[in-house]
């Protein structure tokens, strides 16, 4: 802890958590809140204990929203469990890919990924406003496996966004509305965090003590989260992912800039 109070400590991270939670559920981006949130306030501890805490205590709001989502929106199966399959996959060869390239090399790319993402939601009001799903079958297990592998590698290889991404390619390639890619996207980023856990856990990298309060904080937020986009709808779900799209943008545009220096 910061060494000044260690019950405001675990207050404030479940705090983080809780909004993390919320946040997540809604259109991703909740390791944008709670990982620096655990780094800022746990300063000593170990890397790994706090990615992997991170985890455990995500993947208990991702499952709330996924419980809340399942009972009101279709959940289309047929894309869903490729993207999962592969992401699963190049999870794993992402994680052991960062010991031979350098992710920072990755940043600038995304950057201008991210740039671009930004504009053409707001140049196109209607850019998942109405679920329209435009696939065949086929087509749809093809671009299944091509989007699980190409973010479950980023989530592996660098990670920030991966929820967020998740959304846009399902919106962007598949044509679903918000409200229906940010439900598609939990179920497959809780396969990714399912993966991670099962590395960081056996390993002992998670810091037991903080896990069970700051996992009931984001399961809370969580359940919320998906309460709210389901009860708004996709413009509300839309507005969020691009706030969410910003604050990418300037983490990655204050690492690339700032932060080596």
């Amino acid at each position: 802890m910061t060494g000044l109070d260690p019950i405001a400590d675990v207050a404030l991270l479940c705090a983080f958590a809780l909004v993390a939670g919320f946040l997540d559920a809604v259109v991703g981006g909740g390791g944008l809140i709670q990982i620096p949130a655990l780094m800022i306030l746990l300063p000593e501890a170990p890397i790994a204990a706090l990615f992997g805490t991170n985890k455990c205590v995500s993947v208990c709001g991702t499952s709330a929203a996924i419980w809340q989502y399942t009972r009101h929106v279709e959940i289309p199966w047929r894309p869903v469990l490729p993207t999962m399959l592969t992401a699963l996959l190049s999870g794993f060869l992402g994680a052991a890919t960062v010991s031979l390239l350098d992710p920072d090399a990755l940043r600038p790319v995304i950057l201008a990924v991210l740039v671009l993402v930004l504009v053409y939601t707001l140049w196109r009001k209607d850019f998942g406003a109405i679920h329209a799903p435009r696939l065949g079958h086929h087509a749809q297990v093809v671009a299944g496996l091509a989007a699980g592998a190409v973010i479950g590698f980023y989530d592996g290889f660098l990670g920030p966004g991966t929820g967020s991404f998740l959304v846009l390619a399902f919106v962007a390639l598949f044509g679903f509305s918000f409200l229906h890619a940010s439900a598609v996207a939990k179920i497959v980023n809780v396969t990714t965090n399912v993966a991670a856990i099962a590395y960081f856990v056996p390993r002992g990298h998670v810091i037991p003590t903080l896990v069970v309060p700051m996992a009931l904080a984001n399961l809370t937020g969580g359940w919320l989260g998906a309460h709210v986009a389901i009860r708004h709808g996709s413009g509300f779900v839309r507005g969020v992912f691009l706030v969410v799209v910003g604050l990418l943008l300037a983490r990655f545009a204050f690492d690339i800039f700032v932060g080596d220096r």
